[in-house]
């Protein structure tokens, strides 16, 4: 019992320490770290606190190493602490909560290499796109995805009429979202998306402090920027979908509506699967313009592809029109322009919506071959 104590004294030091109440130098902090967590290991075997406790400050090991630049070493030691937080989870709501966040983390560290240092997905097209995640990046992100889920339903299981679970469920489904975006779900990132900022906003009507309602309102501002951006990457079947299962929020639809455009769909067509009338697909279209990127690239005689400079490397912001009309008008001006290279010649025009990036994910991409042209929509 006495060991036992003086274990969870030390864990209440560190925890001074961690959360700046206390002051330490990196080394003793470094050192002390290193004391609680061979302290707590042999009371963690039958002990659920100690247990819980091992789970936690090894995450908190975990995280220093990735901050430091060993992400093997942060993913060793949150493996293991994992194992002992799944051991305590069961005996109390807090030591669960503790595992769903371990399992979180756990889940960021492996798929970091899939985001870039924006932390927005590297490969948002999935298998569509021509360059794709290597078999361990795509191992990893499969990996980080099951671990995400599995903390979506710790959080579940808990009392939702706690508002702190209430928010952790909420939080773990935004994460659940990044894991599935960055694989290339972009449907079902969407929706999970859409599912979590319901539960901010929900969070809000509870009236909650000021601190929990500024991290709401974050949260809510964060999930919306994911939304407009996620949102670019859905075929129209997918709105369509999302907007029949009540997953396509209110203000999103001018530029779900705009999305259709682009991909070349009809007012009428647009109109009659997103459940509007065509004079308000019409009003939408005109009062909402859409970024259009383009470039013109031709192929030289040793095989290669060079950039056409301004005009034909491009963007403007357009209305009411598709890609596939932009497209249309910029081939026209290239063949009138000096720089055509000659009814001999390859050269090709690809059009983007909002900026330009993976060539799969060109809303149209069209080759014009000496003496013939196909299309290619995107």
């Amino acid at each position: 019992m006495a060991q036992r104590e003086a274990v969870l004294r030390l864990d209440e030091q560190w925890a001074r320490i961690r959360s700046g109440a206390a002051h330490a130098t990196p080394e003793e902090s470094e050192r002390l770290l290193a004391q609680l967590i061979g302290a707590l290991r042999e009371p963690a075997r039958t002990d659920a606190e100690c247990a819980a406790r091992l789970g936690l400050r090894l995450g908190d090991l975990a995280a220093r190493r990735f901050a430091a630049g060993d992400r093997a070493g942060a993913l060793a030691a949150v493996e293991e602490g994992l194992r002992h937080a799944r051991q305590a989870a069961g005996h109390s709501p807090e030591y669960a909560r503790w595992y769903a966040r371990g399992l979180i983390n756990q889940g960021v560290w492996l798929a970091w290499p899939l985001s870039d240092a924006a932390r927005l997905p590297r490969h948002p097209l999935g298998d569509a796109a021509e360059e794709r995640p290597s078999t361990v990046e795509r191992a990893a992100g499969e990996r980080a995805l099951g671990l995400t889920r599995a903390a979506v339903e710790v959080w579940a299981a808990l009392d939702q009429g706690d508002p702190v679970n209430r928010r952790g469920l909420a939080q773990a489904k935004v994460f659940l979202g990044d894991r599935l975006a960055e694989l290339g779900f972009a449907a079902d990132a969407f929706a999970w998306a859409v599912d979590a900022e319901a539960g901010f906003r929900r969070l809000l009507r509870a009236t909650p402090g000021p601190e929990e309602a500024q991290e709401a309102e974050e949260a809510l501002d964060h999930i919306g920027r994911q939304l407009e951006l996620r949102l670019r990457y859905l075929s129209f079947d997918s709105l369509a979908r999302l907007r029949a299962d009540g997953l396509l929020p209110e203000r999103l639809l001018p530029q779900a509506v705009v999305a259709a455009r682009i991909q070349g769909v009809s007012a009428a067509g647009t109109a009659g699967r997103l459940g509007l009338e065509v004079e308000q697909v019409s009003t939408m279209l005109d009062v909402t313009p859409w970024r259009a990127v383009w470039r013109v690239d031709v192929r030289g005689a040793d095989g290669l592809w060079s950039v056409e400079p301004h005009p034909w490397h491009d963007a403007a912001q357009v209305r009411d029109r598709s890609a596939e009309e932009v497209a249309a008008e910029v081939i026209r001006g290239f063949t009138a322009s000096p720089r055509h290279p000659g009814d001999g010649a390859r050269w090709r025009v690809r059009v983007w919506w909002h900026e330009e990036g993976d060539p799969a994910g060109a809303r149209f991409s069209q080759v014009i071959e000496p003496g013939a042209a196909t299309a290619t929509p995107s």
